[in-house]
């Protein structure tokens, strides 16, 4: 008999490809390679109908504009039907006058929350499903972020480190502590040790 435990599925890691995926969602049937050549942010919850997920619904429908504005979709997830997502959408329109415009996704066998890592092979519930991707326009996961069930996500730090993602883009810029947009970038650490006392840690020149 043959005792070696089955090997589990390889998590997925900043610079891995974001798995495909179909399903139903609150806009429709839903593909997400079908997002290719934008930014997409991937996000989940444990269920409808949460406080603290209904909180960052809200305040991701006011702030859609800043994510339409940098060419970024953003893809919401739980393990409940779709018809308890399209209740819910009603229910956080008529409580926070809110219209939720981006895609939430059903996923009741907690397949695709698997297939991400978000929720263990073994796990009974979706409790731990409180993840985000941040994929770039190639279907490459370039940033992920993970919080407890009782731990607000701040759209703010979304942003933010959505527009630090965008800036070093295909670059050589860096981005220090606490960037924000507007504020002068990193440069690489010099070659030469003896150019300057900064040569490991220098800003940017501003126009």
């Amino acid at each position: 008999m043959n005792d070696v435990t089955p090997a589990r599925p390889i998590p997925l890691r900043i610079g891995s490809l974001a798995p495909d995926f179909r399903a139903r969602s609150t806009m429709g049937d839903f593909q997400l390679s079908a997002l290719r050549g934008q930014w997409v942010i991937f996000f989940s919850h444990p269920a409808d109908f949460t406080p603290v997920c209904s909180s960052e619904f809200a305040a991701l429908a006011r702030r859609q504009a800043d994510f339409d504005a940098l060419d970024c979709r953003l893809v919401g997830l739980s393990v409940d039907s779709l018809y308890a997502h399209i209740a819910w959408v009603r229910a956080l329109r008529d409580l926070f006058d809110v219209k939720i415009s981006f895609p939430i996704i059903e996923d009741p066998s907690m397949a695709v929350g698997r297939a991400y890592g978000m929720i263990d092979e073994d796990a009974a519930d979706s409790m731990t499903m409180r993840s985000t991707f941040f994929i770039d326009p190639q279907g490459v996961i370039r940033a992920t972020t993970a919080y407890p069930h009782n731990v607000g996500r701040s759209v703010d730090e979304m942003l933010r480190l959505l527009h630090a993602l965008q800036l070093v883009d295909g670059g050589s810029s860096l981005t220090p502590e606490g960037w924000v947009p507007g504020q002068p970038a990193l440069l690489p650490a010099a070659e030469n040790a003896d150019a300057a006392p900064d040569w490991f840690c220098r800003l940017e020149a501003r126009p």
